[in-house]
């Protein structure tokens, strides 16, 4: 059994803060790859699947981000796991925005989620660390953690929650650094213009009229990212 906990604050008014981007992407992770409705456990809600071969509890602590220990240290307990089966997603100050790292143990960095869960659980768990930028100013952190997402951040934290959801089973089979250079191409292909195919040099024929009208490119069906969209939106 593997532990995958986001961090946020319980609460609609919470819901699209950027401090709150550890619940959405295990929420992403439970829509694209089916896991079944989020029930009440361990002082959260929890949904429990499969990632590849492993077995794997998706947890968001409803206990408020300075008490999020609480509730990972009972599920940490009752499956009596090793902290390198628990992974903790969460809102990074220190990284540029939509950019994704990965480690084990280490410093808690001012952030109270982690404090918390370090003295419930210990300190040597894996954390997906989800950049959200800073502010610039120390006195400006906590309304930037505490504010939504802009409209225009969804040009990048929807692919990136996809991308986070998509390789999550690298992460289950602890191939943490496999998953954050997958995520890390998926993202850069994301953002990459696809290149213009050249059509073969043909004989001269006699002129077409030129069209004004332009080719509708085709709408991607059943895509993981129009499950997300429809996650990200509701």
């Amino acid at each position: 059994m593997k532990l995958f906990v986001g961090l946020g604050n319980p609460g609609a008014e919470y819901a699209f803060n950027r401090h709150n981007v550890g619940f959405m992407a295990v929420d992403a992770i439970a829509a694209a790859h089916g896991f079944p409705g989020w029930r009440k456990r361990f002082q959260g809600v929890a949904a429990e699947g499969k990632l590849g071969k492993e077995q794997v509890l998706l947890l968001k602590p409803q206990t408020f981000m300075n008490e999020s220990g609480r509730a990972v240290g009972e599920a940490v307990r009752f499956y009596k796991l090793d902290l390198d089966d628990v992974v903790v997603f969460h809102d990074e100050l220190d990284l540029a925005p939509g950019k994704v790292r990965v480690k084990t143990g280490g410093g808690v960095a001012g952030h109270n989620g982690l404090r918390s869960m370090t003295a419930h659980i210990g300190n040597d768990y894996v954390r997906v660390r989800i950049g959200i930028g800073h502010p610039g100013r120390k006195e400006l952190v906590t309304g930037h953690v505490l504010h939504d997402f802009a409209k225009a951040d969804n040009a990048w934290l929807e692919p990136l929650l996809g991308a986070i959801a998509e390789e999550a089973p690298y992460l289950a089979e602890g191939a943490a650094d496999k998953f954050q250079s997958r995520v890390a191409h998926a993202l850069r292909s994301e953002a990459e213009p696809a290149p213009e195919k050249q059509s073969p040099r043909a004989k001269p024929s006699r002129k077409e009229p030129a069209s004004d009208k332009k080719a509708e490119p085709p709408e991607p069906q059943g895509s993981l990212a129009d499950k997300l969209r429809r996650w990200f939106t509701s």
